[in-house]
């Protein structure tokens, strides 16, 4: 398989797959989904089954006649049987991954953790991962959680690092190293987060994630800086060479992902993990080209 560099590699990818995802969209009411699922039918990367809620927009019974066998068009009485309508359909195996549009995400949730008719994979945990295109970096970024996971238990990293390392294996990176990110680079009880990383790292030592290299706690900056690092006299293989960054609560991994997308102009794909199809949830405030990408990356199963 050929690493991914960017972004256009993933588009690339799923461009040329000759067997279409069927994407189920709940309340695809907004411009941006609206945006993504023409730009997708265009371009030849997935079929829809756009689930509606109240009404539907005059536009997608033009693109149901456009894309004859490409798209289906489901009205439902209201946001939350919408999400429920959606789950079913991906349950009955005729959708392989399924997008968020303007609802809230806590009530497509309650669809998926629904215990007898959701997605959850029973044992499994969910969580959120985004990969990150940030220019003034020089290769794609995995982190983990912005958006699901207030504050991870040890068992809940566990997942979260075996679901980012996975993710960046599929794009080629034979040995990811992984930065366990907190303020300071101390071990320190009042902050528990810090307790869970060495135990991680006895993990990973033990061989239990495979070719992985932890290094932590550290800071971001230490982590995509190597200048930082060598004035802070900290050296591991992870220094100023992440590849995956594991955030401590939900709280700084969110303004991490809110920061690089407005200060640094970076582009974003994400996800959720745990789930029996790959959930596009992304923010109401993310950009086209973001949901756009997420959706390609769901569609190409790396993160699935």
């Amino acid at each position: 398989m050929e690493s991914i560099q960017n972004f256009d590699d993933i588009v690339s990818r799923q461009c040329s797959v000759t067997n279409r995802k069927r994407v189920a969209v709940v309340c695809p009411a907004d411009s941006h989904t609206e945006y993504v699922v023409g730009r997708c039918l265009k371009e030849g990367i997935a079929d829809f089954l756009l689930v509606c809620a109240g009404e539907c927009k005059p536009e997608f019974e033009r693109l149901r006649s456009m894309y004859e066998g490409h798209v289906e068009v489901y009205l439902e009485p209201t946001p939350d049987d919408a999400a429920y309508k959606a789950v079913d359909l991906v349950r009955e195996g005729q959708a392989a991954v399924l997008m968020k549009g303007t609802l809230n995400t806590d009530n497509l949730l309650r669809a998926i953790l629904n215990k007898e008719h959701g997605l959850l994979e029973p044992g499994r945990v969910l969580s959120h991962i985004t990969i990150a295109q940030i220019p003034s970096y020089r290769k794609l970024i995995v982190f983990s959680d912005a958006a699901v996971v207030p504050r991870p238990t040890l068992d809940q990293f566990d997942a979260i690092l075996r679901y980012t390392v996975s993710a960046s294996r599929h794009m080629g990176v034979s040995r990811p190293n992984v930065a366990l990110i907190n303020c300071t680079e101390k071990v320190n009880e009042k902050f528990p987060h810090t307790i869970c990383y060495e135990e991680l790292k006895k993990r990973a030592e033990a061989g239990e994630y495979g070719d992985v290299c932890l290094g932590g706690p550290m800071d971001v900056k230490t982590a995509c800086d190597a200048d930082s690092g060598s004035i802070k006299g900290i050296t591991s293989p992870v220094v100023g060479n992440a590849d995956v960054l594991i955030f401590p609560n939900i709280e700084s991994g969110n303004v991490f992902y809110k920061t690089i997308t407005l200060f640094a102009k970076a582009e974003t794909a994400g996800i959720l993990c745990g789930t029996t199809v790959p959930v596009v949830v992304a923010s109401r405030a993310d950009s086209c080209e973001s949901k756009y990408y997420s959706l390609a990356l769901a569609c190409t199963g790396i993160l699935g």
